[in-house]
């Protein structure tokens, strides 16, 4: 969910801790934790509070690096070198060039434990898929923030190695944009030397900083392609005649105010409420003379939905008198997120971060997807919103793809506490 001439991040307050170099912050550490002692306990929220606070700065200048110099999806050369040259400079070992500049980092505790992984996007926002931007790829959807946030964790997680249980396994992943990412780092072996038993992430999203929003049971929809043809007198305007009907199939409308907004950010968080079923359609028609096509492409919620609204597509066409209605590739599947993992992370942040920094999402934004979800098709995880509007903001500021979106990096350091602490008690248990 900048552009090349430098969009302005918002300068706002860091989550304390005193600033200092990334080389002496993320440089590999030999001991459990910052200062040299060897510690026997377990990571806790205190020791991962006090080694992040020495990061928060390091990791805002990251991201801000990283926003900067915006890559689309599968160019993100330069953002996974330095993603590459920080997860090395904290002791992980790297394989890089993975699905493309998919970045894999392992750290091993000192400790027998579980495998569980933790995955970043690094790819920016093209301009087609931008809402009023301009002519550039920009980070108007937080994966530059994810990215900070993955390499927080990491290094946190590093400097408290002889506490740590099992192995931490961190996946960053290009061309997520494109929905391409996720298949081809699987293609390319991700999982075939370490294999999680869990993977976790983190997106954007318009909460007010700092709180956490899980999802279990719910996740974001897939989405399905079909492609209707007119030949013969007319075929352009029987095409927008049957393209209207088609539309009509839809249920819901792409938020258009901040009013539009502020209600769907409600109603994803209402129980049974009016995203719990959806279908988001869109046609396209072009053509002149005597051929015309009708490109429809749509989301639906829950994905057992595709056959029967592939089915009213056809319907409509034949009775239009369509040449041909034809879906070619099978519907990119839907992101549904397993309820006991969901569950347990939201247990776990009732605890660690507090329940009034707490939701749940019970329904699914129909205007995103997300190919997290053949990771989550391999191994069970998590998918959770965290907060990015700053107190006061307009609610543009934090929903992806506006290019408005200035989210309070502040978010960053809540990210890497609460996922530091998940990921550490995930591989113990």
């Amino acid at each position: 969910m900048g552009d090349s001439k430098d969009r302005v991040v918002g300068r706002r307050a860091v989550l304390g801790g005193a600033a200092a170099s990334a080389a002496v912050l993320l440089g590999p550490a030999s001991s459990a934790y910052a200062g040299g002692r060897r510690t026997p306990g377990r990571v806790d929220d205190r020791l991962v509070d006090e080694v992040a606070s020495g990061l928060d700065s390091s990791l805002i200048a990251l991201r801000r690096e990283i926003h900067r110099h915006p890559e689309a999806a599968g160019q993100e050369q330069r953002t996974a070198g330095l993603v590459a040259q920080r997860l090395r400079a904290a002791g992980l070992d790297v394989n890089t060039g993975v699905g493309g500049h998919g970045v894999v980092g392992i750290l091993r505790g000192a400790r027998p434990g579980r495998t569980v992984a933790y995955r970043a996007d690094m790819d920016a926002v093209p301009p087609g898929d931008q809402v009023g931007g301009g002519a550039e790829v920009a980070h108007l959807c937080g994966h530059d923030l994810h990215t900070a946030v993955g390499v927080g964790v990491a290094s946190v997680l590093a400097r408290l190695r002889e506490r740590l249980n099992g192995t931490a396994m961190f996946v960053f992943q290009p061309a997520e944009e494109q929905l391409t990412g996720a298949a081809a780092m699987l293609a390319d072996g991700v999982f075939a030397r370490h294999r999680p038993a869990e993977i976790h992430a983190l997106h954007c999203g318009p909460f007010p900083v700092g709180q956490f929003v899980v999802t279990p049971g719910s996740g974001l929809p897939g989405r399905d392609r079909g492609l209707v043809t007119f030949t013969g007198a007319d075929a352009v305007a029987r095409a927008r005649q049957l393209a209207a009907r088609i539309d009509a199939l839809g249920t819901v409308s792409r938020p258009a105010t901040s009013a539009d907004l502020e209600r769907l950010v409600a109603d994803l968080q209402t129980p049974h409420g009016p995203l719990e079923r959806f279908v988001f359609m869109s046609t396209r028609v072009s053509g002149a003379e005597d051929r015309a096509e009708i490109q429809v492409s749509y989301r639906c919620w829950p994905e057992s939905r595709y056959a029967g609204i592939r089915a009213d597509v056809r319907r409509l066409g034949q009775a239009s008198g369509a040449a041909s209605v034809a879906f070619p590739d099978d519907p990119f599947p839907a992101m549904v997120c397993p309820r006991p993992e969901g569950l347990a992370l939201e247990r776990y942040l009732h605890r660690a971060v507090g329940r009034d920094r707490t939701r749940v999402a019970y329904a699914a934004v129909p205007f995103s997807g997300e190919d997290f979800g053949l990771f989550l098709d391999r191994v069970p995880g998590t998918y959770t919103f965290l907060g990015v509007r700053a107190p006061g903001a307009a609610i543009e500021t934090s929903y992806s793809h506006f290019d408005s979106f200035d989210p309070d990096e502040r978010a960053i350091g809540h990210g890497v506490r609460a996922m530091t602490g998940w990921l550490a008690r995930r591989t113990r248990h």
